[in-house]
């Protein structure tokens, strides 16, 4: 396949390139229902303090390894990296079941960090998970265009990992049902940044997600 052109996408391995390369082309998209999970590491201007310039970089590159991971084995797409903060979509067209595929990506995460594990993590991180309809498609003009995903989906599930502690996702009661989570998990109500009303949401921690 490469011979004609294709290889693996930078955003899952699992796809090639020539979808990305029409996008981008064409400069389209569409309004889709998919599900959006944030994650950021807790406390990363104190880690830099700790750190040298190099060490920091190499924990920065193990987490975007590690995540990069997850995202791609549980069928979704990683829209970018803001500094410490994953940023990753889990489209319709990857299976209908997005909203428990990111919530699933999420713990994995939380998990592969070293959250539950005896020694604690070696990188805090908390994650925010929502689900609705989203614009997904190619932003940008002249020189610079990309693909990403738009709206207030995305914007409340960067709020919701703002707002979640160390080994925590914090799953928006939209996702959580979509999701099919355990209904006795705690539930919050939080008054996000941003936000008129408050948003209803359930707290997952390591452990705590039911098979």
């Amino acid at each position: 396949m490469r011979t004609i052109g294709k290889k693996q996408s930078a955003v899952n391995r699992n796809m090639c390139v020539s979808c990305e390369r029409q996008l981008l082309k064409r400069r389209g998209g569409a309004e889709v229902d998919t599900s959006t999970l944030f994650a950021d590491i807790r406390g990363s201007t104190a880690l830099g303090e700790r750190l040298s310039p190099t060490d920091f970089r190499e924990t920065l590159n193990r987490y975007y390894s590690v995540a990069s991971d997850v995202v791609n084995e549980h069928g979704g797409i990683v829209d970018k990296f803001v500094g410490d903060e994953l940023v990753a979509a889990f489209p319709p067209f990857l299976g209908a079941d997005h909203a428990r595929r990111a919530v699933d990506a999420a713990t994995a995460l939380l998990r592969r960090t070293g959250h539950g594990d005896p020694d604690g993590p070696w990188v805090p991180v908390g994650a925010g998970v929502h689900t609705g309809r989203v614009w997904f498609g190619t932003v940008g003009e002249g020189n610079h265009v990309e693909i990403t995903v738009l709206g207030d989906v995305v914007n409340t599930t960067a709020r919701l990992a703002s707002a979640a502690e160390s080994g925590e996702v914090l799953v928006t009661v939209e996702a959580a049902r979509a999701a099919g989570l355990d209904s006795s998990l705690e539930h919050r109500s939080l008054e996000l940044k941003g936000k008129e009303a408050p948003t209803e949401v359930v707290s997952v921690r390591v452990g705590g997600l039911q098979p």
